[in-house]
């Protein structure tokens, strides 16, 4: 007879065992569950033309030659620029070269604001000149220029608690300093001060504004990038610091006397001008939903630095790209593919906030949006923003990528990057796609944003990701709203 403590020990292991059967039991069900979720959206004949566009981008240049293009036969393009209309010249000949079947442009308009020179010099108590730039849209010294005791703070916070009028007379200077991370995420610690700063130091009394470049480098190039003027506030000139420069000042201020400044700006602010731009935009239309728009953006301007390579060139030649290889398939995708360049995203997402408008009865069509406006590195994560019976759809096409390195957040909680957040705000389903951007804000608004920063290797994973993606929601048979 089996002793008390043997028999609960075999009775513990038969429900061991029955636990774990079940638990495989459950586990082969969802695998299999899953595969037939995943052949429901990808089906044999979509894997098929999705292996085929993915061999195509592969061995193909087109997104960098296109890049190349951009760059080397317009470069920098600040709307308002002749660059500019040289741009949209640009974009609606290579759409055209490239196989779309229709193209137009958008008119979008703004005033003009010419950048000129910055002159600054620390005059006491160890002269230095430094370099700097103007950041967008600020007005200018005057040609006298403006001399006056700098005040350092080091967060715009500490700005924010000044007392009203302590900076008569003075130059407010912040010193933060943007933190690297593979997400870009310290960008939004260290723009507000570039957006807002100017605006706060005048309600304080300061006759100008600087701050430390928002960049991760140690180049002696500065960021430039919008400045916003508060309504009733006295616009003050603002420039932005090369990170070295930044330094420079602050070891100044540690010797703990009064840092004397010389700062020339002429930058010139013309209100009364209109200068315009324009959204250029192409389609491939769908053999069967022609009506239904899946939305890819970029923005085709540029500061007026370097050549715009990877702010946005890159988008611009992917979603380009992307587009075009699925063009040359003998039966197009089920919906449309329209691609948008938006204008005047720098100075303020103008494109966008005008696109919503002309189109704000053709939004409701719109079944998915995504954009290219972030980012250096490969792919390395998505997530959506859909309808909850689309999440499997969404799903299914993760599951295709993965082995291209891109991992699936399913918090579905995504917003269309840049100018097509004002796009997915309106309602339309969003697409996002992480790019590894620890090195975006090395070369982000200054002269070196240009053509060697590209990585071809990194361009092509990117530009396949974007196909595919494309491609599925062109010919997915689920509505992503």
């Amino acid at each position: 007879m089996l002793n008390n403590k043997f028999t609960i020990n075999i009775n513990s292991l038969f429900k061991g065992a029955l636990v774990a059967a079940t638990l495989l039991s459950a586990t082969t069900f969802s695998a299999n569950a899953q595969s037939t979720q995943a052949t429901q959206y990808l089906t044999p004949a979509m894997e098929k033309q999705l292996a085929q566009l993915t061999t195509s981008v592969e061995n193909s240049d087109l997104a960098y030659d296109i890049v190349e293009s951009l760059t080397t036969e317009v470069g920098a393009r600040m709307m308002g620029t002749p660059a500019d209309e040289r741009a949209i010249a640009w974009a609606v000949a290579k759409m055209n070269a490239l196989g779309f079947d229709k193209v137009w442009t958008e008119p979008v308009e703004h005033f003009q604001w010419i950048r000129g020179d910055v002159e600054a010099n620390v005059l006491a108590p160890f002269p230095q000149p430094i370099v700097a730039i103007a950041l967008g849209e600020s007005v200018g010294t005057g040609e006298d220029g403006i001399t006056a005791e700098v005040v350092h703070f080091k967060t715009l916070d500490d700005l924010k608690v000044a007392k009203p009028g302590s900076l008569a007379n003075k130059i407010a200077f912040i010193s933060y300093r943007m933190e690297r991370h593979i997400s870009g995420k310290g960008y939004g610690k260290a723009v507000g001060a570039r957006v807002n700063g100017a605006s706060i130091a005048a309600e304080k009394g300061a006759v100008a504004f600087m701050m430390r470049s928002v960049g991760t480098d140690d180049n002696r190039t500065p960021h430039t990038g919008i400045t916003r003027y508060a309504n009733g506030v006295t616009r003050i000139p603002a420039v932005a610091l090369s990170n070295p420069d930044a330094d420079l000042m602050v070891n100044q201020f540690r010797r703990n006397k009064p840092v004397e400044f010389f700062l020339k700006v002429t930058a010139m602010r013309n209100e009364s001008v209109q200068v315009q731009g324009a959204n250029v935009i192409g389609e491939i239309t769908g053999s069967k939903l022609p009506n239904e728009i899946v939305a890819l953006g970029a923005h085709l301007d540029s500061w007026d630095v370097g050549t715009g390579a990877i702010d946005d060139g890159l988008g611009v030649a992917m979603i380009m790209s992307a587009t075009a290889n699925i063009a040359k398939l003998e039966q197009r995708p089920k919906r449309t593919i329209r691609v948008i360049l938006f204008a005047g995203e720098e100075i303020g997402l103008l494109g966008a906030k005008q696109y919503v408008v002309d189109h704000k009865d053709e939004l409701k069509q719109h079944v998915l949006a995504v954009e290219w406006d972030f980012g250096l590195g490969k792919i390395y994560s998505m997530q959506a923003n859909v309808g909850e019976h689309a999440q499997p759809a969404i799903s299914a096409l993760a599951g295709y990528l993965e082995p291209l390195g891109v991992k699936f957040n399913d918090a579905n909680k995504a917003r269309g990057q840049s100018d097509m957040g004002a796009v997915t705000d309106l309602g339309v389903p969003a697409m996002n796609f992480a790019p590894d951007g620890s090195k975006y804000f090395d070369v982000h608004h200054t002269d070196n944003d240009t053509l060697d920063k590209v990585n071809r290797s990194d361009l092509q994973q990117n530009t396949t990701v974007y196909t595919i993606f494309a491609y599925f929601a062109a010919q997915a048979d689920v509505s992503f709203r």
